[in-house]
């Protein structure tokens, strides 16, 4: 299968360039695709030279900071307009996701549809968090998990693998959501869907250089975007049963 790995970056210059050579080196059939909101570093500049090099590495430069959802729904939008693409990778550029685990991701999507790298799956694999964000976390978590039913540890960790049938059978117009809510909403419209969805354990490591993208605003959106989630589901079923 041919992979595409996305990474939405601001102000990652430093990490891209030791990141993307490390995929790229896997034994594995793929490409990187970097999603710039006009980083103040140099970001988007490091890259393109980058990617003159090497025919494996993709660039998406936007105008201005525009979030990491939208970023990733240019990403699977660019992803499905490439047939040969099989499977699409979300993934930090920050280092607290390691790319020696992809194989692993690589190797659970052929009996799945959506793979989700999992902090919480085997107790707490989170290493250099205070305990303010871990509790954070792990709390947004549990929350998520009993107010929408979505079955699932880590709903809102950003290492995912998605086979593209199931980018496919979402609207990706209508996802607007950012940070923690992003990747709830996508794994919950997945389960939605009818997929079948796998977490596999993976240990996060807090970024090794720049700052955290974590703001209230992310927290907050998460918190009211489950209950969100919640009602359509209700109102989906509602709506089923008046058709029969």
């Amino acid at each position: 299968m041919k992979s595409l790995v996305i990474i939405p970056t601001y102000n990652e210059c430093e990490n891209v360039k030791i990141l993307i050579p490390e995929i790229l080196n896997l034994p594995h059939d793929i490409e990187v695709l970097v999603v710039d909101d006009n980083s103040p570093d140099g970001t988007a500049a490091v890259v393109s030279k980058m990617a003159k090099e090497d025919g494996r590495i993709n660039l998406l430069k936007r105008e201005k900071k525009l979030g990491l959802g939208s970023a990733y729904v240019e990403g699977f939008k660019y992803a499905l307009s490439r047939s040969e693409i099989d499977c699409v990778f979300e993934m930090d550029a920050d280092f607290s996701h390691d790319p020696a685990s992809i194989p692993d991701f690589l190797s659970a999507i052929e009996k799945c549809d959506l793979v989700l790298g999992s902090r919480y799956l085997d107790g707490v694999t989170v290493v250099n968090w205070p305990l303010s964000r871990l509790i954070l976390s792990y709390s947004a978590n549990l929350y998520t998990r009993i107010v929408t039913g979505l079955p699932v540890h880590d709903a809102t960790g950003g290492f995912k693998c998605f086979h593209r049938r199931v980018l496919e059978s979402i609207d990706l117009d209508s996802v607007h959501s950012d940070g923690y809510s992003f990747q709830i909403e996508m794994s919950f419209k997945c389960w939605r869907n009818g997929f079948k969805i796998k977490e596999i354990p993976i240990t996060f490591v807090d970024r090794r250089v720049g700052t955290s993208k974590m703001s209230q605003k992310i927290v907050w959106e998460a918190v009211w975007l489950v209950w969100r989630l919640r009602w359509q589901s209700l109102f989906r079923r509602r709506r089923l049963r008046s058709r029969r």
